[in-house]
């Protein structure tokens, strides 16, 4: 007579192995709902050549513990503005205003400055490349631009569409400068 079944207790620990079993002899129908469990399972899976299907459920953050190294995702960084900013790092949102400047310097696209010109006239460069949108802000911090004028160089970009550069002359004046294009250049944000 042959056996159909065999109790666990009669079964030592490891006489069963894959070899051991006929493809096909045990079926989803065979196992229990619950029965695997991790425990029961190697850490590891070879599953090349085979088909694995998960539920039709979306991963949330929830379900992902810790976090995931840019250097695991296809594309680790986005852009804004023209920057490359890299996942998990800081953006800058409006103006990152910068300490007194008394002497001649050359302005960066985001950046706003208090200009002092007490002791003398200031000129203030353009970026050498600016892109649609990058915008310059300039204060006339000590209030003396009407007798030492602040020039702002255009650095071969047009100024509200001129090709020369623009002479502050007015105490207290404060503007910003939007780029747009080739042919505009640097506009005035504000009037």
């Amino acid at each position: 007579m042959a056996l159909t079944k065999i109790s666990t207790n009669a079964i030592t620990d490891d006489a069963v192995t894959s070899a051991k079993i006929a493809a096909g002899t045990i079926i989803t129908s065979d196992v229990a709902d619950g029965s695997v469990t991790g425990a029961k399972v190697n850490s590891t899976f070879d599953i090349s050549g085979k088909t694995v299907t998960l539920p039709a459920t979306s991963v949330t953050n929830g379900m992902l513990a810790g976090s995931i190294a840019n250097a695991k995702l296809a594309n680790s960084s986005i852009t804004v503005n023209g920057s490359a900013i890299s996942l998990g790092g800081s953006v800058s949102t409006g103006t990152q205003w910068q300490a007194e400047k008394t002497s001649d310097f050359t302005a960066v696209a985001g950046e706003g400055y208090f200009v002092n010109t007490t002791s003398g006239a200031v000129t203030v460069t353009l970026p050498s490349s600016a892109t649609i949108g990058n915008e310059i802000s300039i204060i006339d911090a000590s209030g003396t631009a009407d007798s030492n004028n602040i020039t702002i160089n255009r650095n071969s970009h047009n100024i509200q569409g001129a090709g020369s550069n623009l002479t502050i002359a007015t105490e207290r004046a404060a503007f910003t400068l939007v780029y747009f294009n080739a042919t505009q250049g640097w506009l005035l944000k504000d009037k």
